[in-house]
């Protein structure tokens, strides 16, 4: 379907790849990966046609679409969101009035003349490419990919220009999604999005009938979605037939592979050469010496890539913070008719680590301001802890940079003294390597001002984090720094994102925000929550069904069906045991369940007491690495204690609501 042949491209004298070619086919998952600077964008934006390459061919046919979302520098305006988005179907709108337009023409024809038949005939043929976009059903599709998307529908009849350049990516998705191109390029795709907005995209991503290709430093989106990789790095690419887990597993190897042949390569070359030194005066052995010269200067030499340099760091020693490091006791905040929450109370202790999630607007960022003191509550009371040392991180600083300093004085300058010599190390973890620490702030992109402003925070001591989207434009090596780093901080932090594959190893607790709801707490990592709020919808449908299932099958006292005063011995024996059997089998499954739950929990509980008793062994707590096994293995118990806890009271409760509406 789409054919990349012998391309090249190169900026100066710097070439980004040569000789590149692979094939795109219908339906495939394609995944671009590699760091940051090794040529993924570059590569989709020449695909969809947004820079020309410096040779080679792009080969596709004349009916394939391609839809390009590139990572930002969408601005619409002088369009409603309706207008815009249902602009996709551009091709079917100008089909209707072609058609309409036909139609009135024909009404003045001679109905005998050929120039009528040959009207109709083209009409027809409009009429049948129409089936194909269903005009019936663009509206519908239009509406439910925007709420999808997190729009509401008072936001239909809004200038686009009202909408931030995050929403503005968002409607360009909204618009692609709606068009169906053929192959489907995507940069980034989840950077502008929550956490529902970006439920509900992977669901449409795996049921979209074109070919799809992503760049994405989402980690659980692309093991989902893709089935194949092409790795960039050093001006080459690599394909593998897997996704991003098996691409790492794979290019381990290859590179393990590679080095031993690499290693037997130089042995036989010594060996070669030690030969020819030796026998090269020797009439008798000079023919072989020769010959052996020959063979060594035809060896096609294995040449080891240099690896990318291994960086991490720690952040700086936090002072020591009370127990308690901020509080919010009945806390109520509002902007004007918009009421964020009410009566809410929430406290961080030390050590804690808590994802903050919900769609947008829901108060996760109202909360971060109430949390760290920047914002007063409009009632309730907020409490800083005794020696709590507060470093946030959002979006917004990064625009709050002076523009004339260069990288590094910006982070040098708000470094501790402990860090200081460590500021460029930090900064290369972080992209910014060799010169680029002297660039000056103003010359940057936004997501590369976004990361100073992430470095300048985390060179700072503190005890208290809170980081808003911090992954957004960190590619797959950056995170693995940050998070590896968040890992060994000793004081507490929240972070809000919905970046699965980066929380889930570092968070032991989900504070959920929601519209018109009170914030949820759930103690466990973002992929429990996820499970859990499954788990409770199914259960919530399936109370449903069984209600609904017994009140159409019990017949009811008031409308008076069976009248049990006139039946006899035999004939009202048989009507209780068919109520008994009706309400067993609703209720049989329900308390079968409670009871395997109720062994459950004593199972993990029993267990929690063995790995504590375990962990206070001497040759297991003087050990940091058993200890850390040891502390998540108890953290992951304690996950599944909760869940089934939880699941035990809510069907405690609904056969206790079955059994009362079965009596009645």
């Amino acid at each position: 379907m789409l054919a990349i042949k012998q391309l090249k491209v190169e900026f100066g004298p710097r070439v980004i790849f040569k000789d590149l070619s692979f094939t795109v086919l219908p339906k495939e998952r394609i995944s671009f990966a590699g760091h940051n600077g090794a040529g993924k964008s570059t590569l989709m934006k020449c695909i969809g046609g947004a820079i020309q390459p410096n040779g080679g061919e792009i080969a596709k046919p004349k009916s394939c679409q391609i839809g390009y979302l590139p990572q930002e520098g969408i601005h619409i305006s002088g369009v409603t969101l309706w207008d815009e988005t249902e602009s996709a179907f551009g091709e079917a709108k100008r089909i209707v009035d072609d058609v309409a337009r036909l139609d009135e023409k024909l009404l003045t024809m001679d109905t005998s003349s050929d120039e009528y038949m040959e009207l109709l005939m083209r009409i027809g043929d409009l009429e049948l490419k129409l089936e194909h976009f269903n005009p019936a059903t663009m509206k519908p599709r239009i509406e439910s990919v925007l709420v999808g998307l997190g729009f509401k529908r008072s936001d239909f009849d809004r200038d686009c220009a009202e909408f931030s350049g995050g929403w503005q990516m968002r409607i360009a998705m909204a618009k692609l999604f709606l068009q169906e191109p053929e192959v489907l390029l995507l940069d980034e795709p989840t950077n502008h999005l929550d956490i529902d907005s970006q439920t509900w995209m992977e669901q449409y991503l795996f049921a979209y009938p074109g070919a799809i290709i992503i760049i994405s430093h989402d980690l659980a989106l692309l093991d989902a979605l893709t089935k194949r990789t092409i790795a960039f790095s050093h001006g080459r690419a690599e394909e593998y037939a897997g996704n991003y887990s098996f691409y790492l597993r794979e290019s381990k190897l290859r590179k393990e592979i590679q080095v031993k042949a690499y290693e037997a390569q130089q042995k036989e070359i010594e060996k070669t050469k030690a030969f020819i030194d030796r026998f090269r005066a020797k009439a008798s052995k000079a023919s072989q010496a020769q010959s052996r010269l020959k063979q060594l200067e035809k060896i096609e030499l294995i040449v080891l890539e240099k690896e990318d340099a291994v960086m991490s760091f720690k952040f700086p020693t936090p002072p020591n913070s009370a127990q308690s490091v901020a509080k919010l006791e009945n806390a109520s905040k509002s902007y004007g008719k918009n009421n964020i929450f009410t009566d809410f109370s929430f406290e961080v202790e030390k050590g804690e680590r808590i994802a903050i999630v919900g769609p947008n607007g829901a108060g996760k960022s109202t909360f971060c301001r109430l949390i760290t003191g920047q914002e007063d509550p409009d009632s309730g009371v907020y409490t800083l802890g005794n020696k709590s040392a507060i470093s946030f991180f959002s979006q917004n600083h990064a625009d709050e940079l002076d523009p004339d300093k260069s990288v590094l004085d910006t982070c040098q300058e708000v470094a501790s003294r402990e860090n200081a010599p460590l500021v460029r190390n930090i900064l290369g973890c972080f992209l910014f390597r060799g010169d680029d620490v002297f660039k000056k702030v103003g010359v940057l992109s936004g997501g590369e001002r976004s990361r100073v402003a992430l470095v300048r925070m985390l060179v700072q001591p503190a005890n208290f984090l809170i980081l808003d989207e911090p992954t957004n434009h960190l590619d797959v090596q950056s995170q693995a720094v940050l998070q590896n780093a968040l890992l060994d901080y000793p004081g507490a932090y929240m972070i809000v994102s919905h970046n699965r594959a980066f929380l889930d190893p570092i968070v032991t607790t989900t504070l959920e925000f929601r519209p018109d709801e009170h914030p949820q707490l759930y103690v466990g990592n973002v992929t429990y929550y996820l499970e859990k709020k499954e788990d409770d919808r199914a259960n919530a449908k399936a109370a449903a069904k069984n209600v609904a299932a017994v009140k159409k099958a019990t017949p009811q006292k008031s409308v008076g069906t069976v009248d049990t005063s006139k039946m006899n011995r035999k004939e009202l024996k048989r009507y209780e045991a068919e109520q008994r059997q009706q309400r067993n089998s609703l209720l049989n499954p329900m308390k079968e369940e409670f009871k395997t739950l109720e062994a459950t929990i004593a199972e993990i509980e029993a267990a929690q007491a063995t790995l504590t008793e375990h962990m206070s062994k001497p040759e297991v707590a003087t050990d940091g690495e058993k200890m850390q096994e040891a502390n998540i293995a108890f953290s992951n118990l304690t996950q599944k204690l909760e869940g089934s806890y939880s699941r035990w009271e809510e069907l405690s409760q609904e056969i206790e609501k079955l059994e009362s509406e079965l009596a009645e």
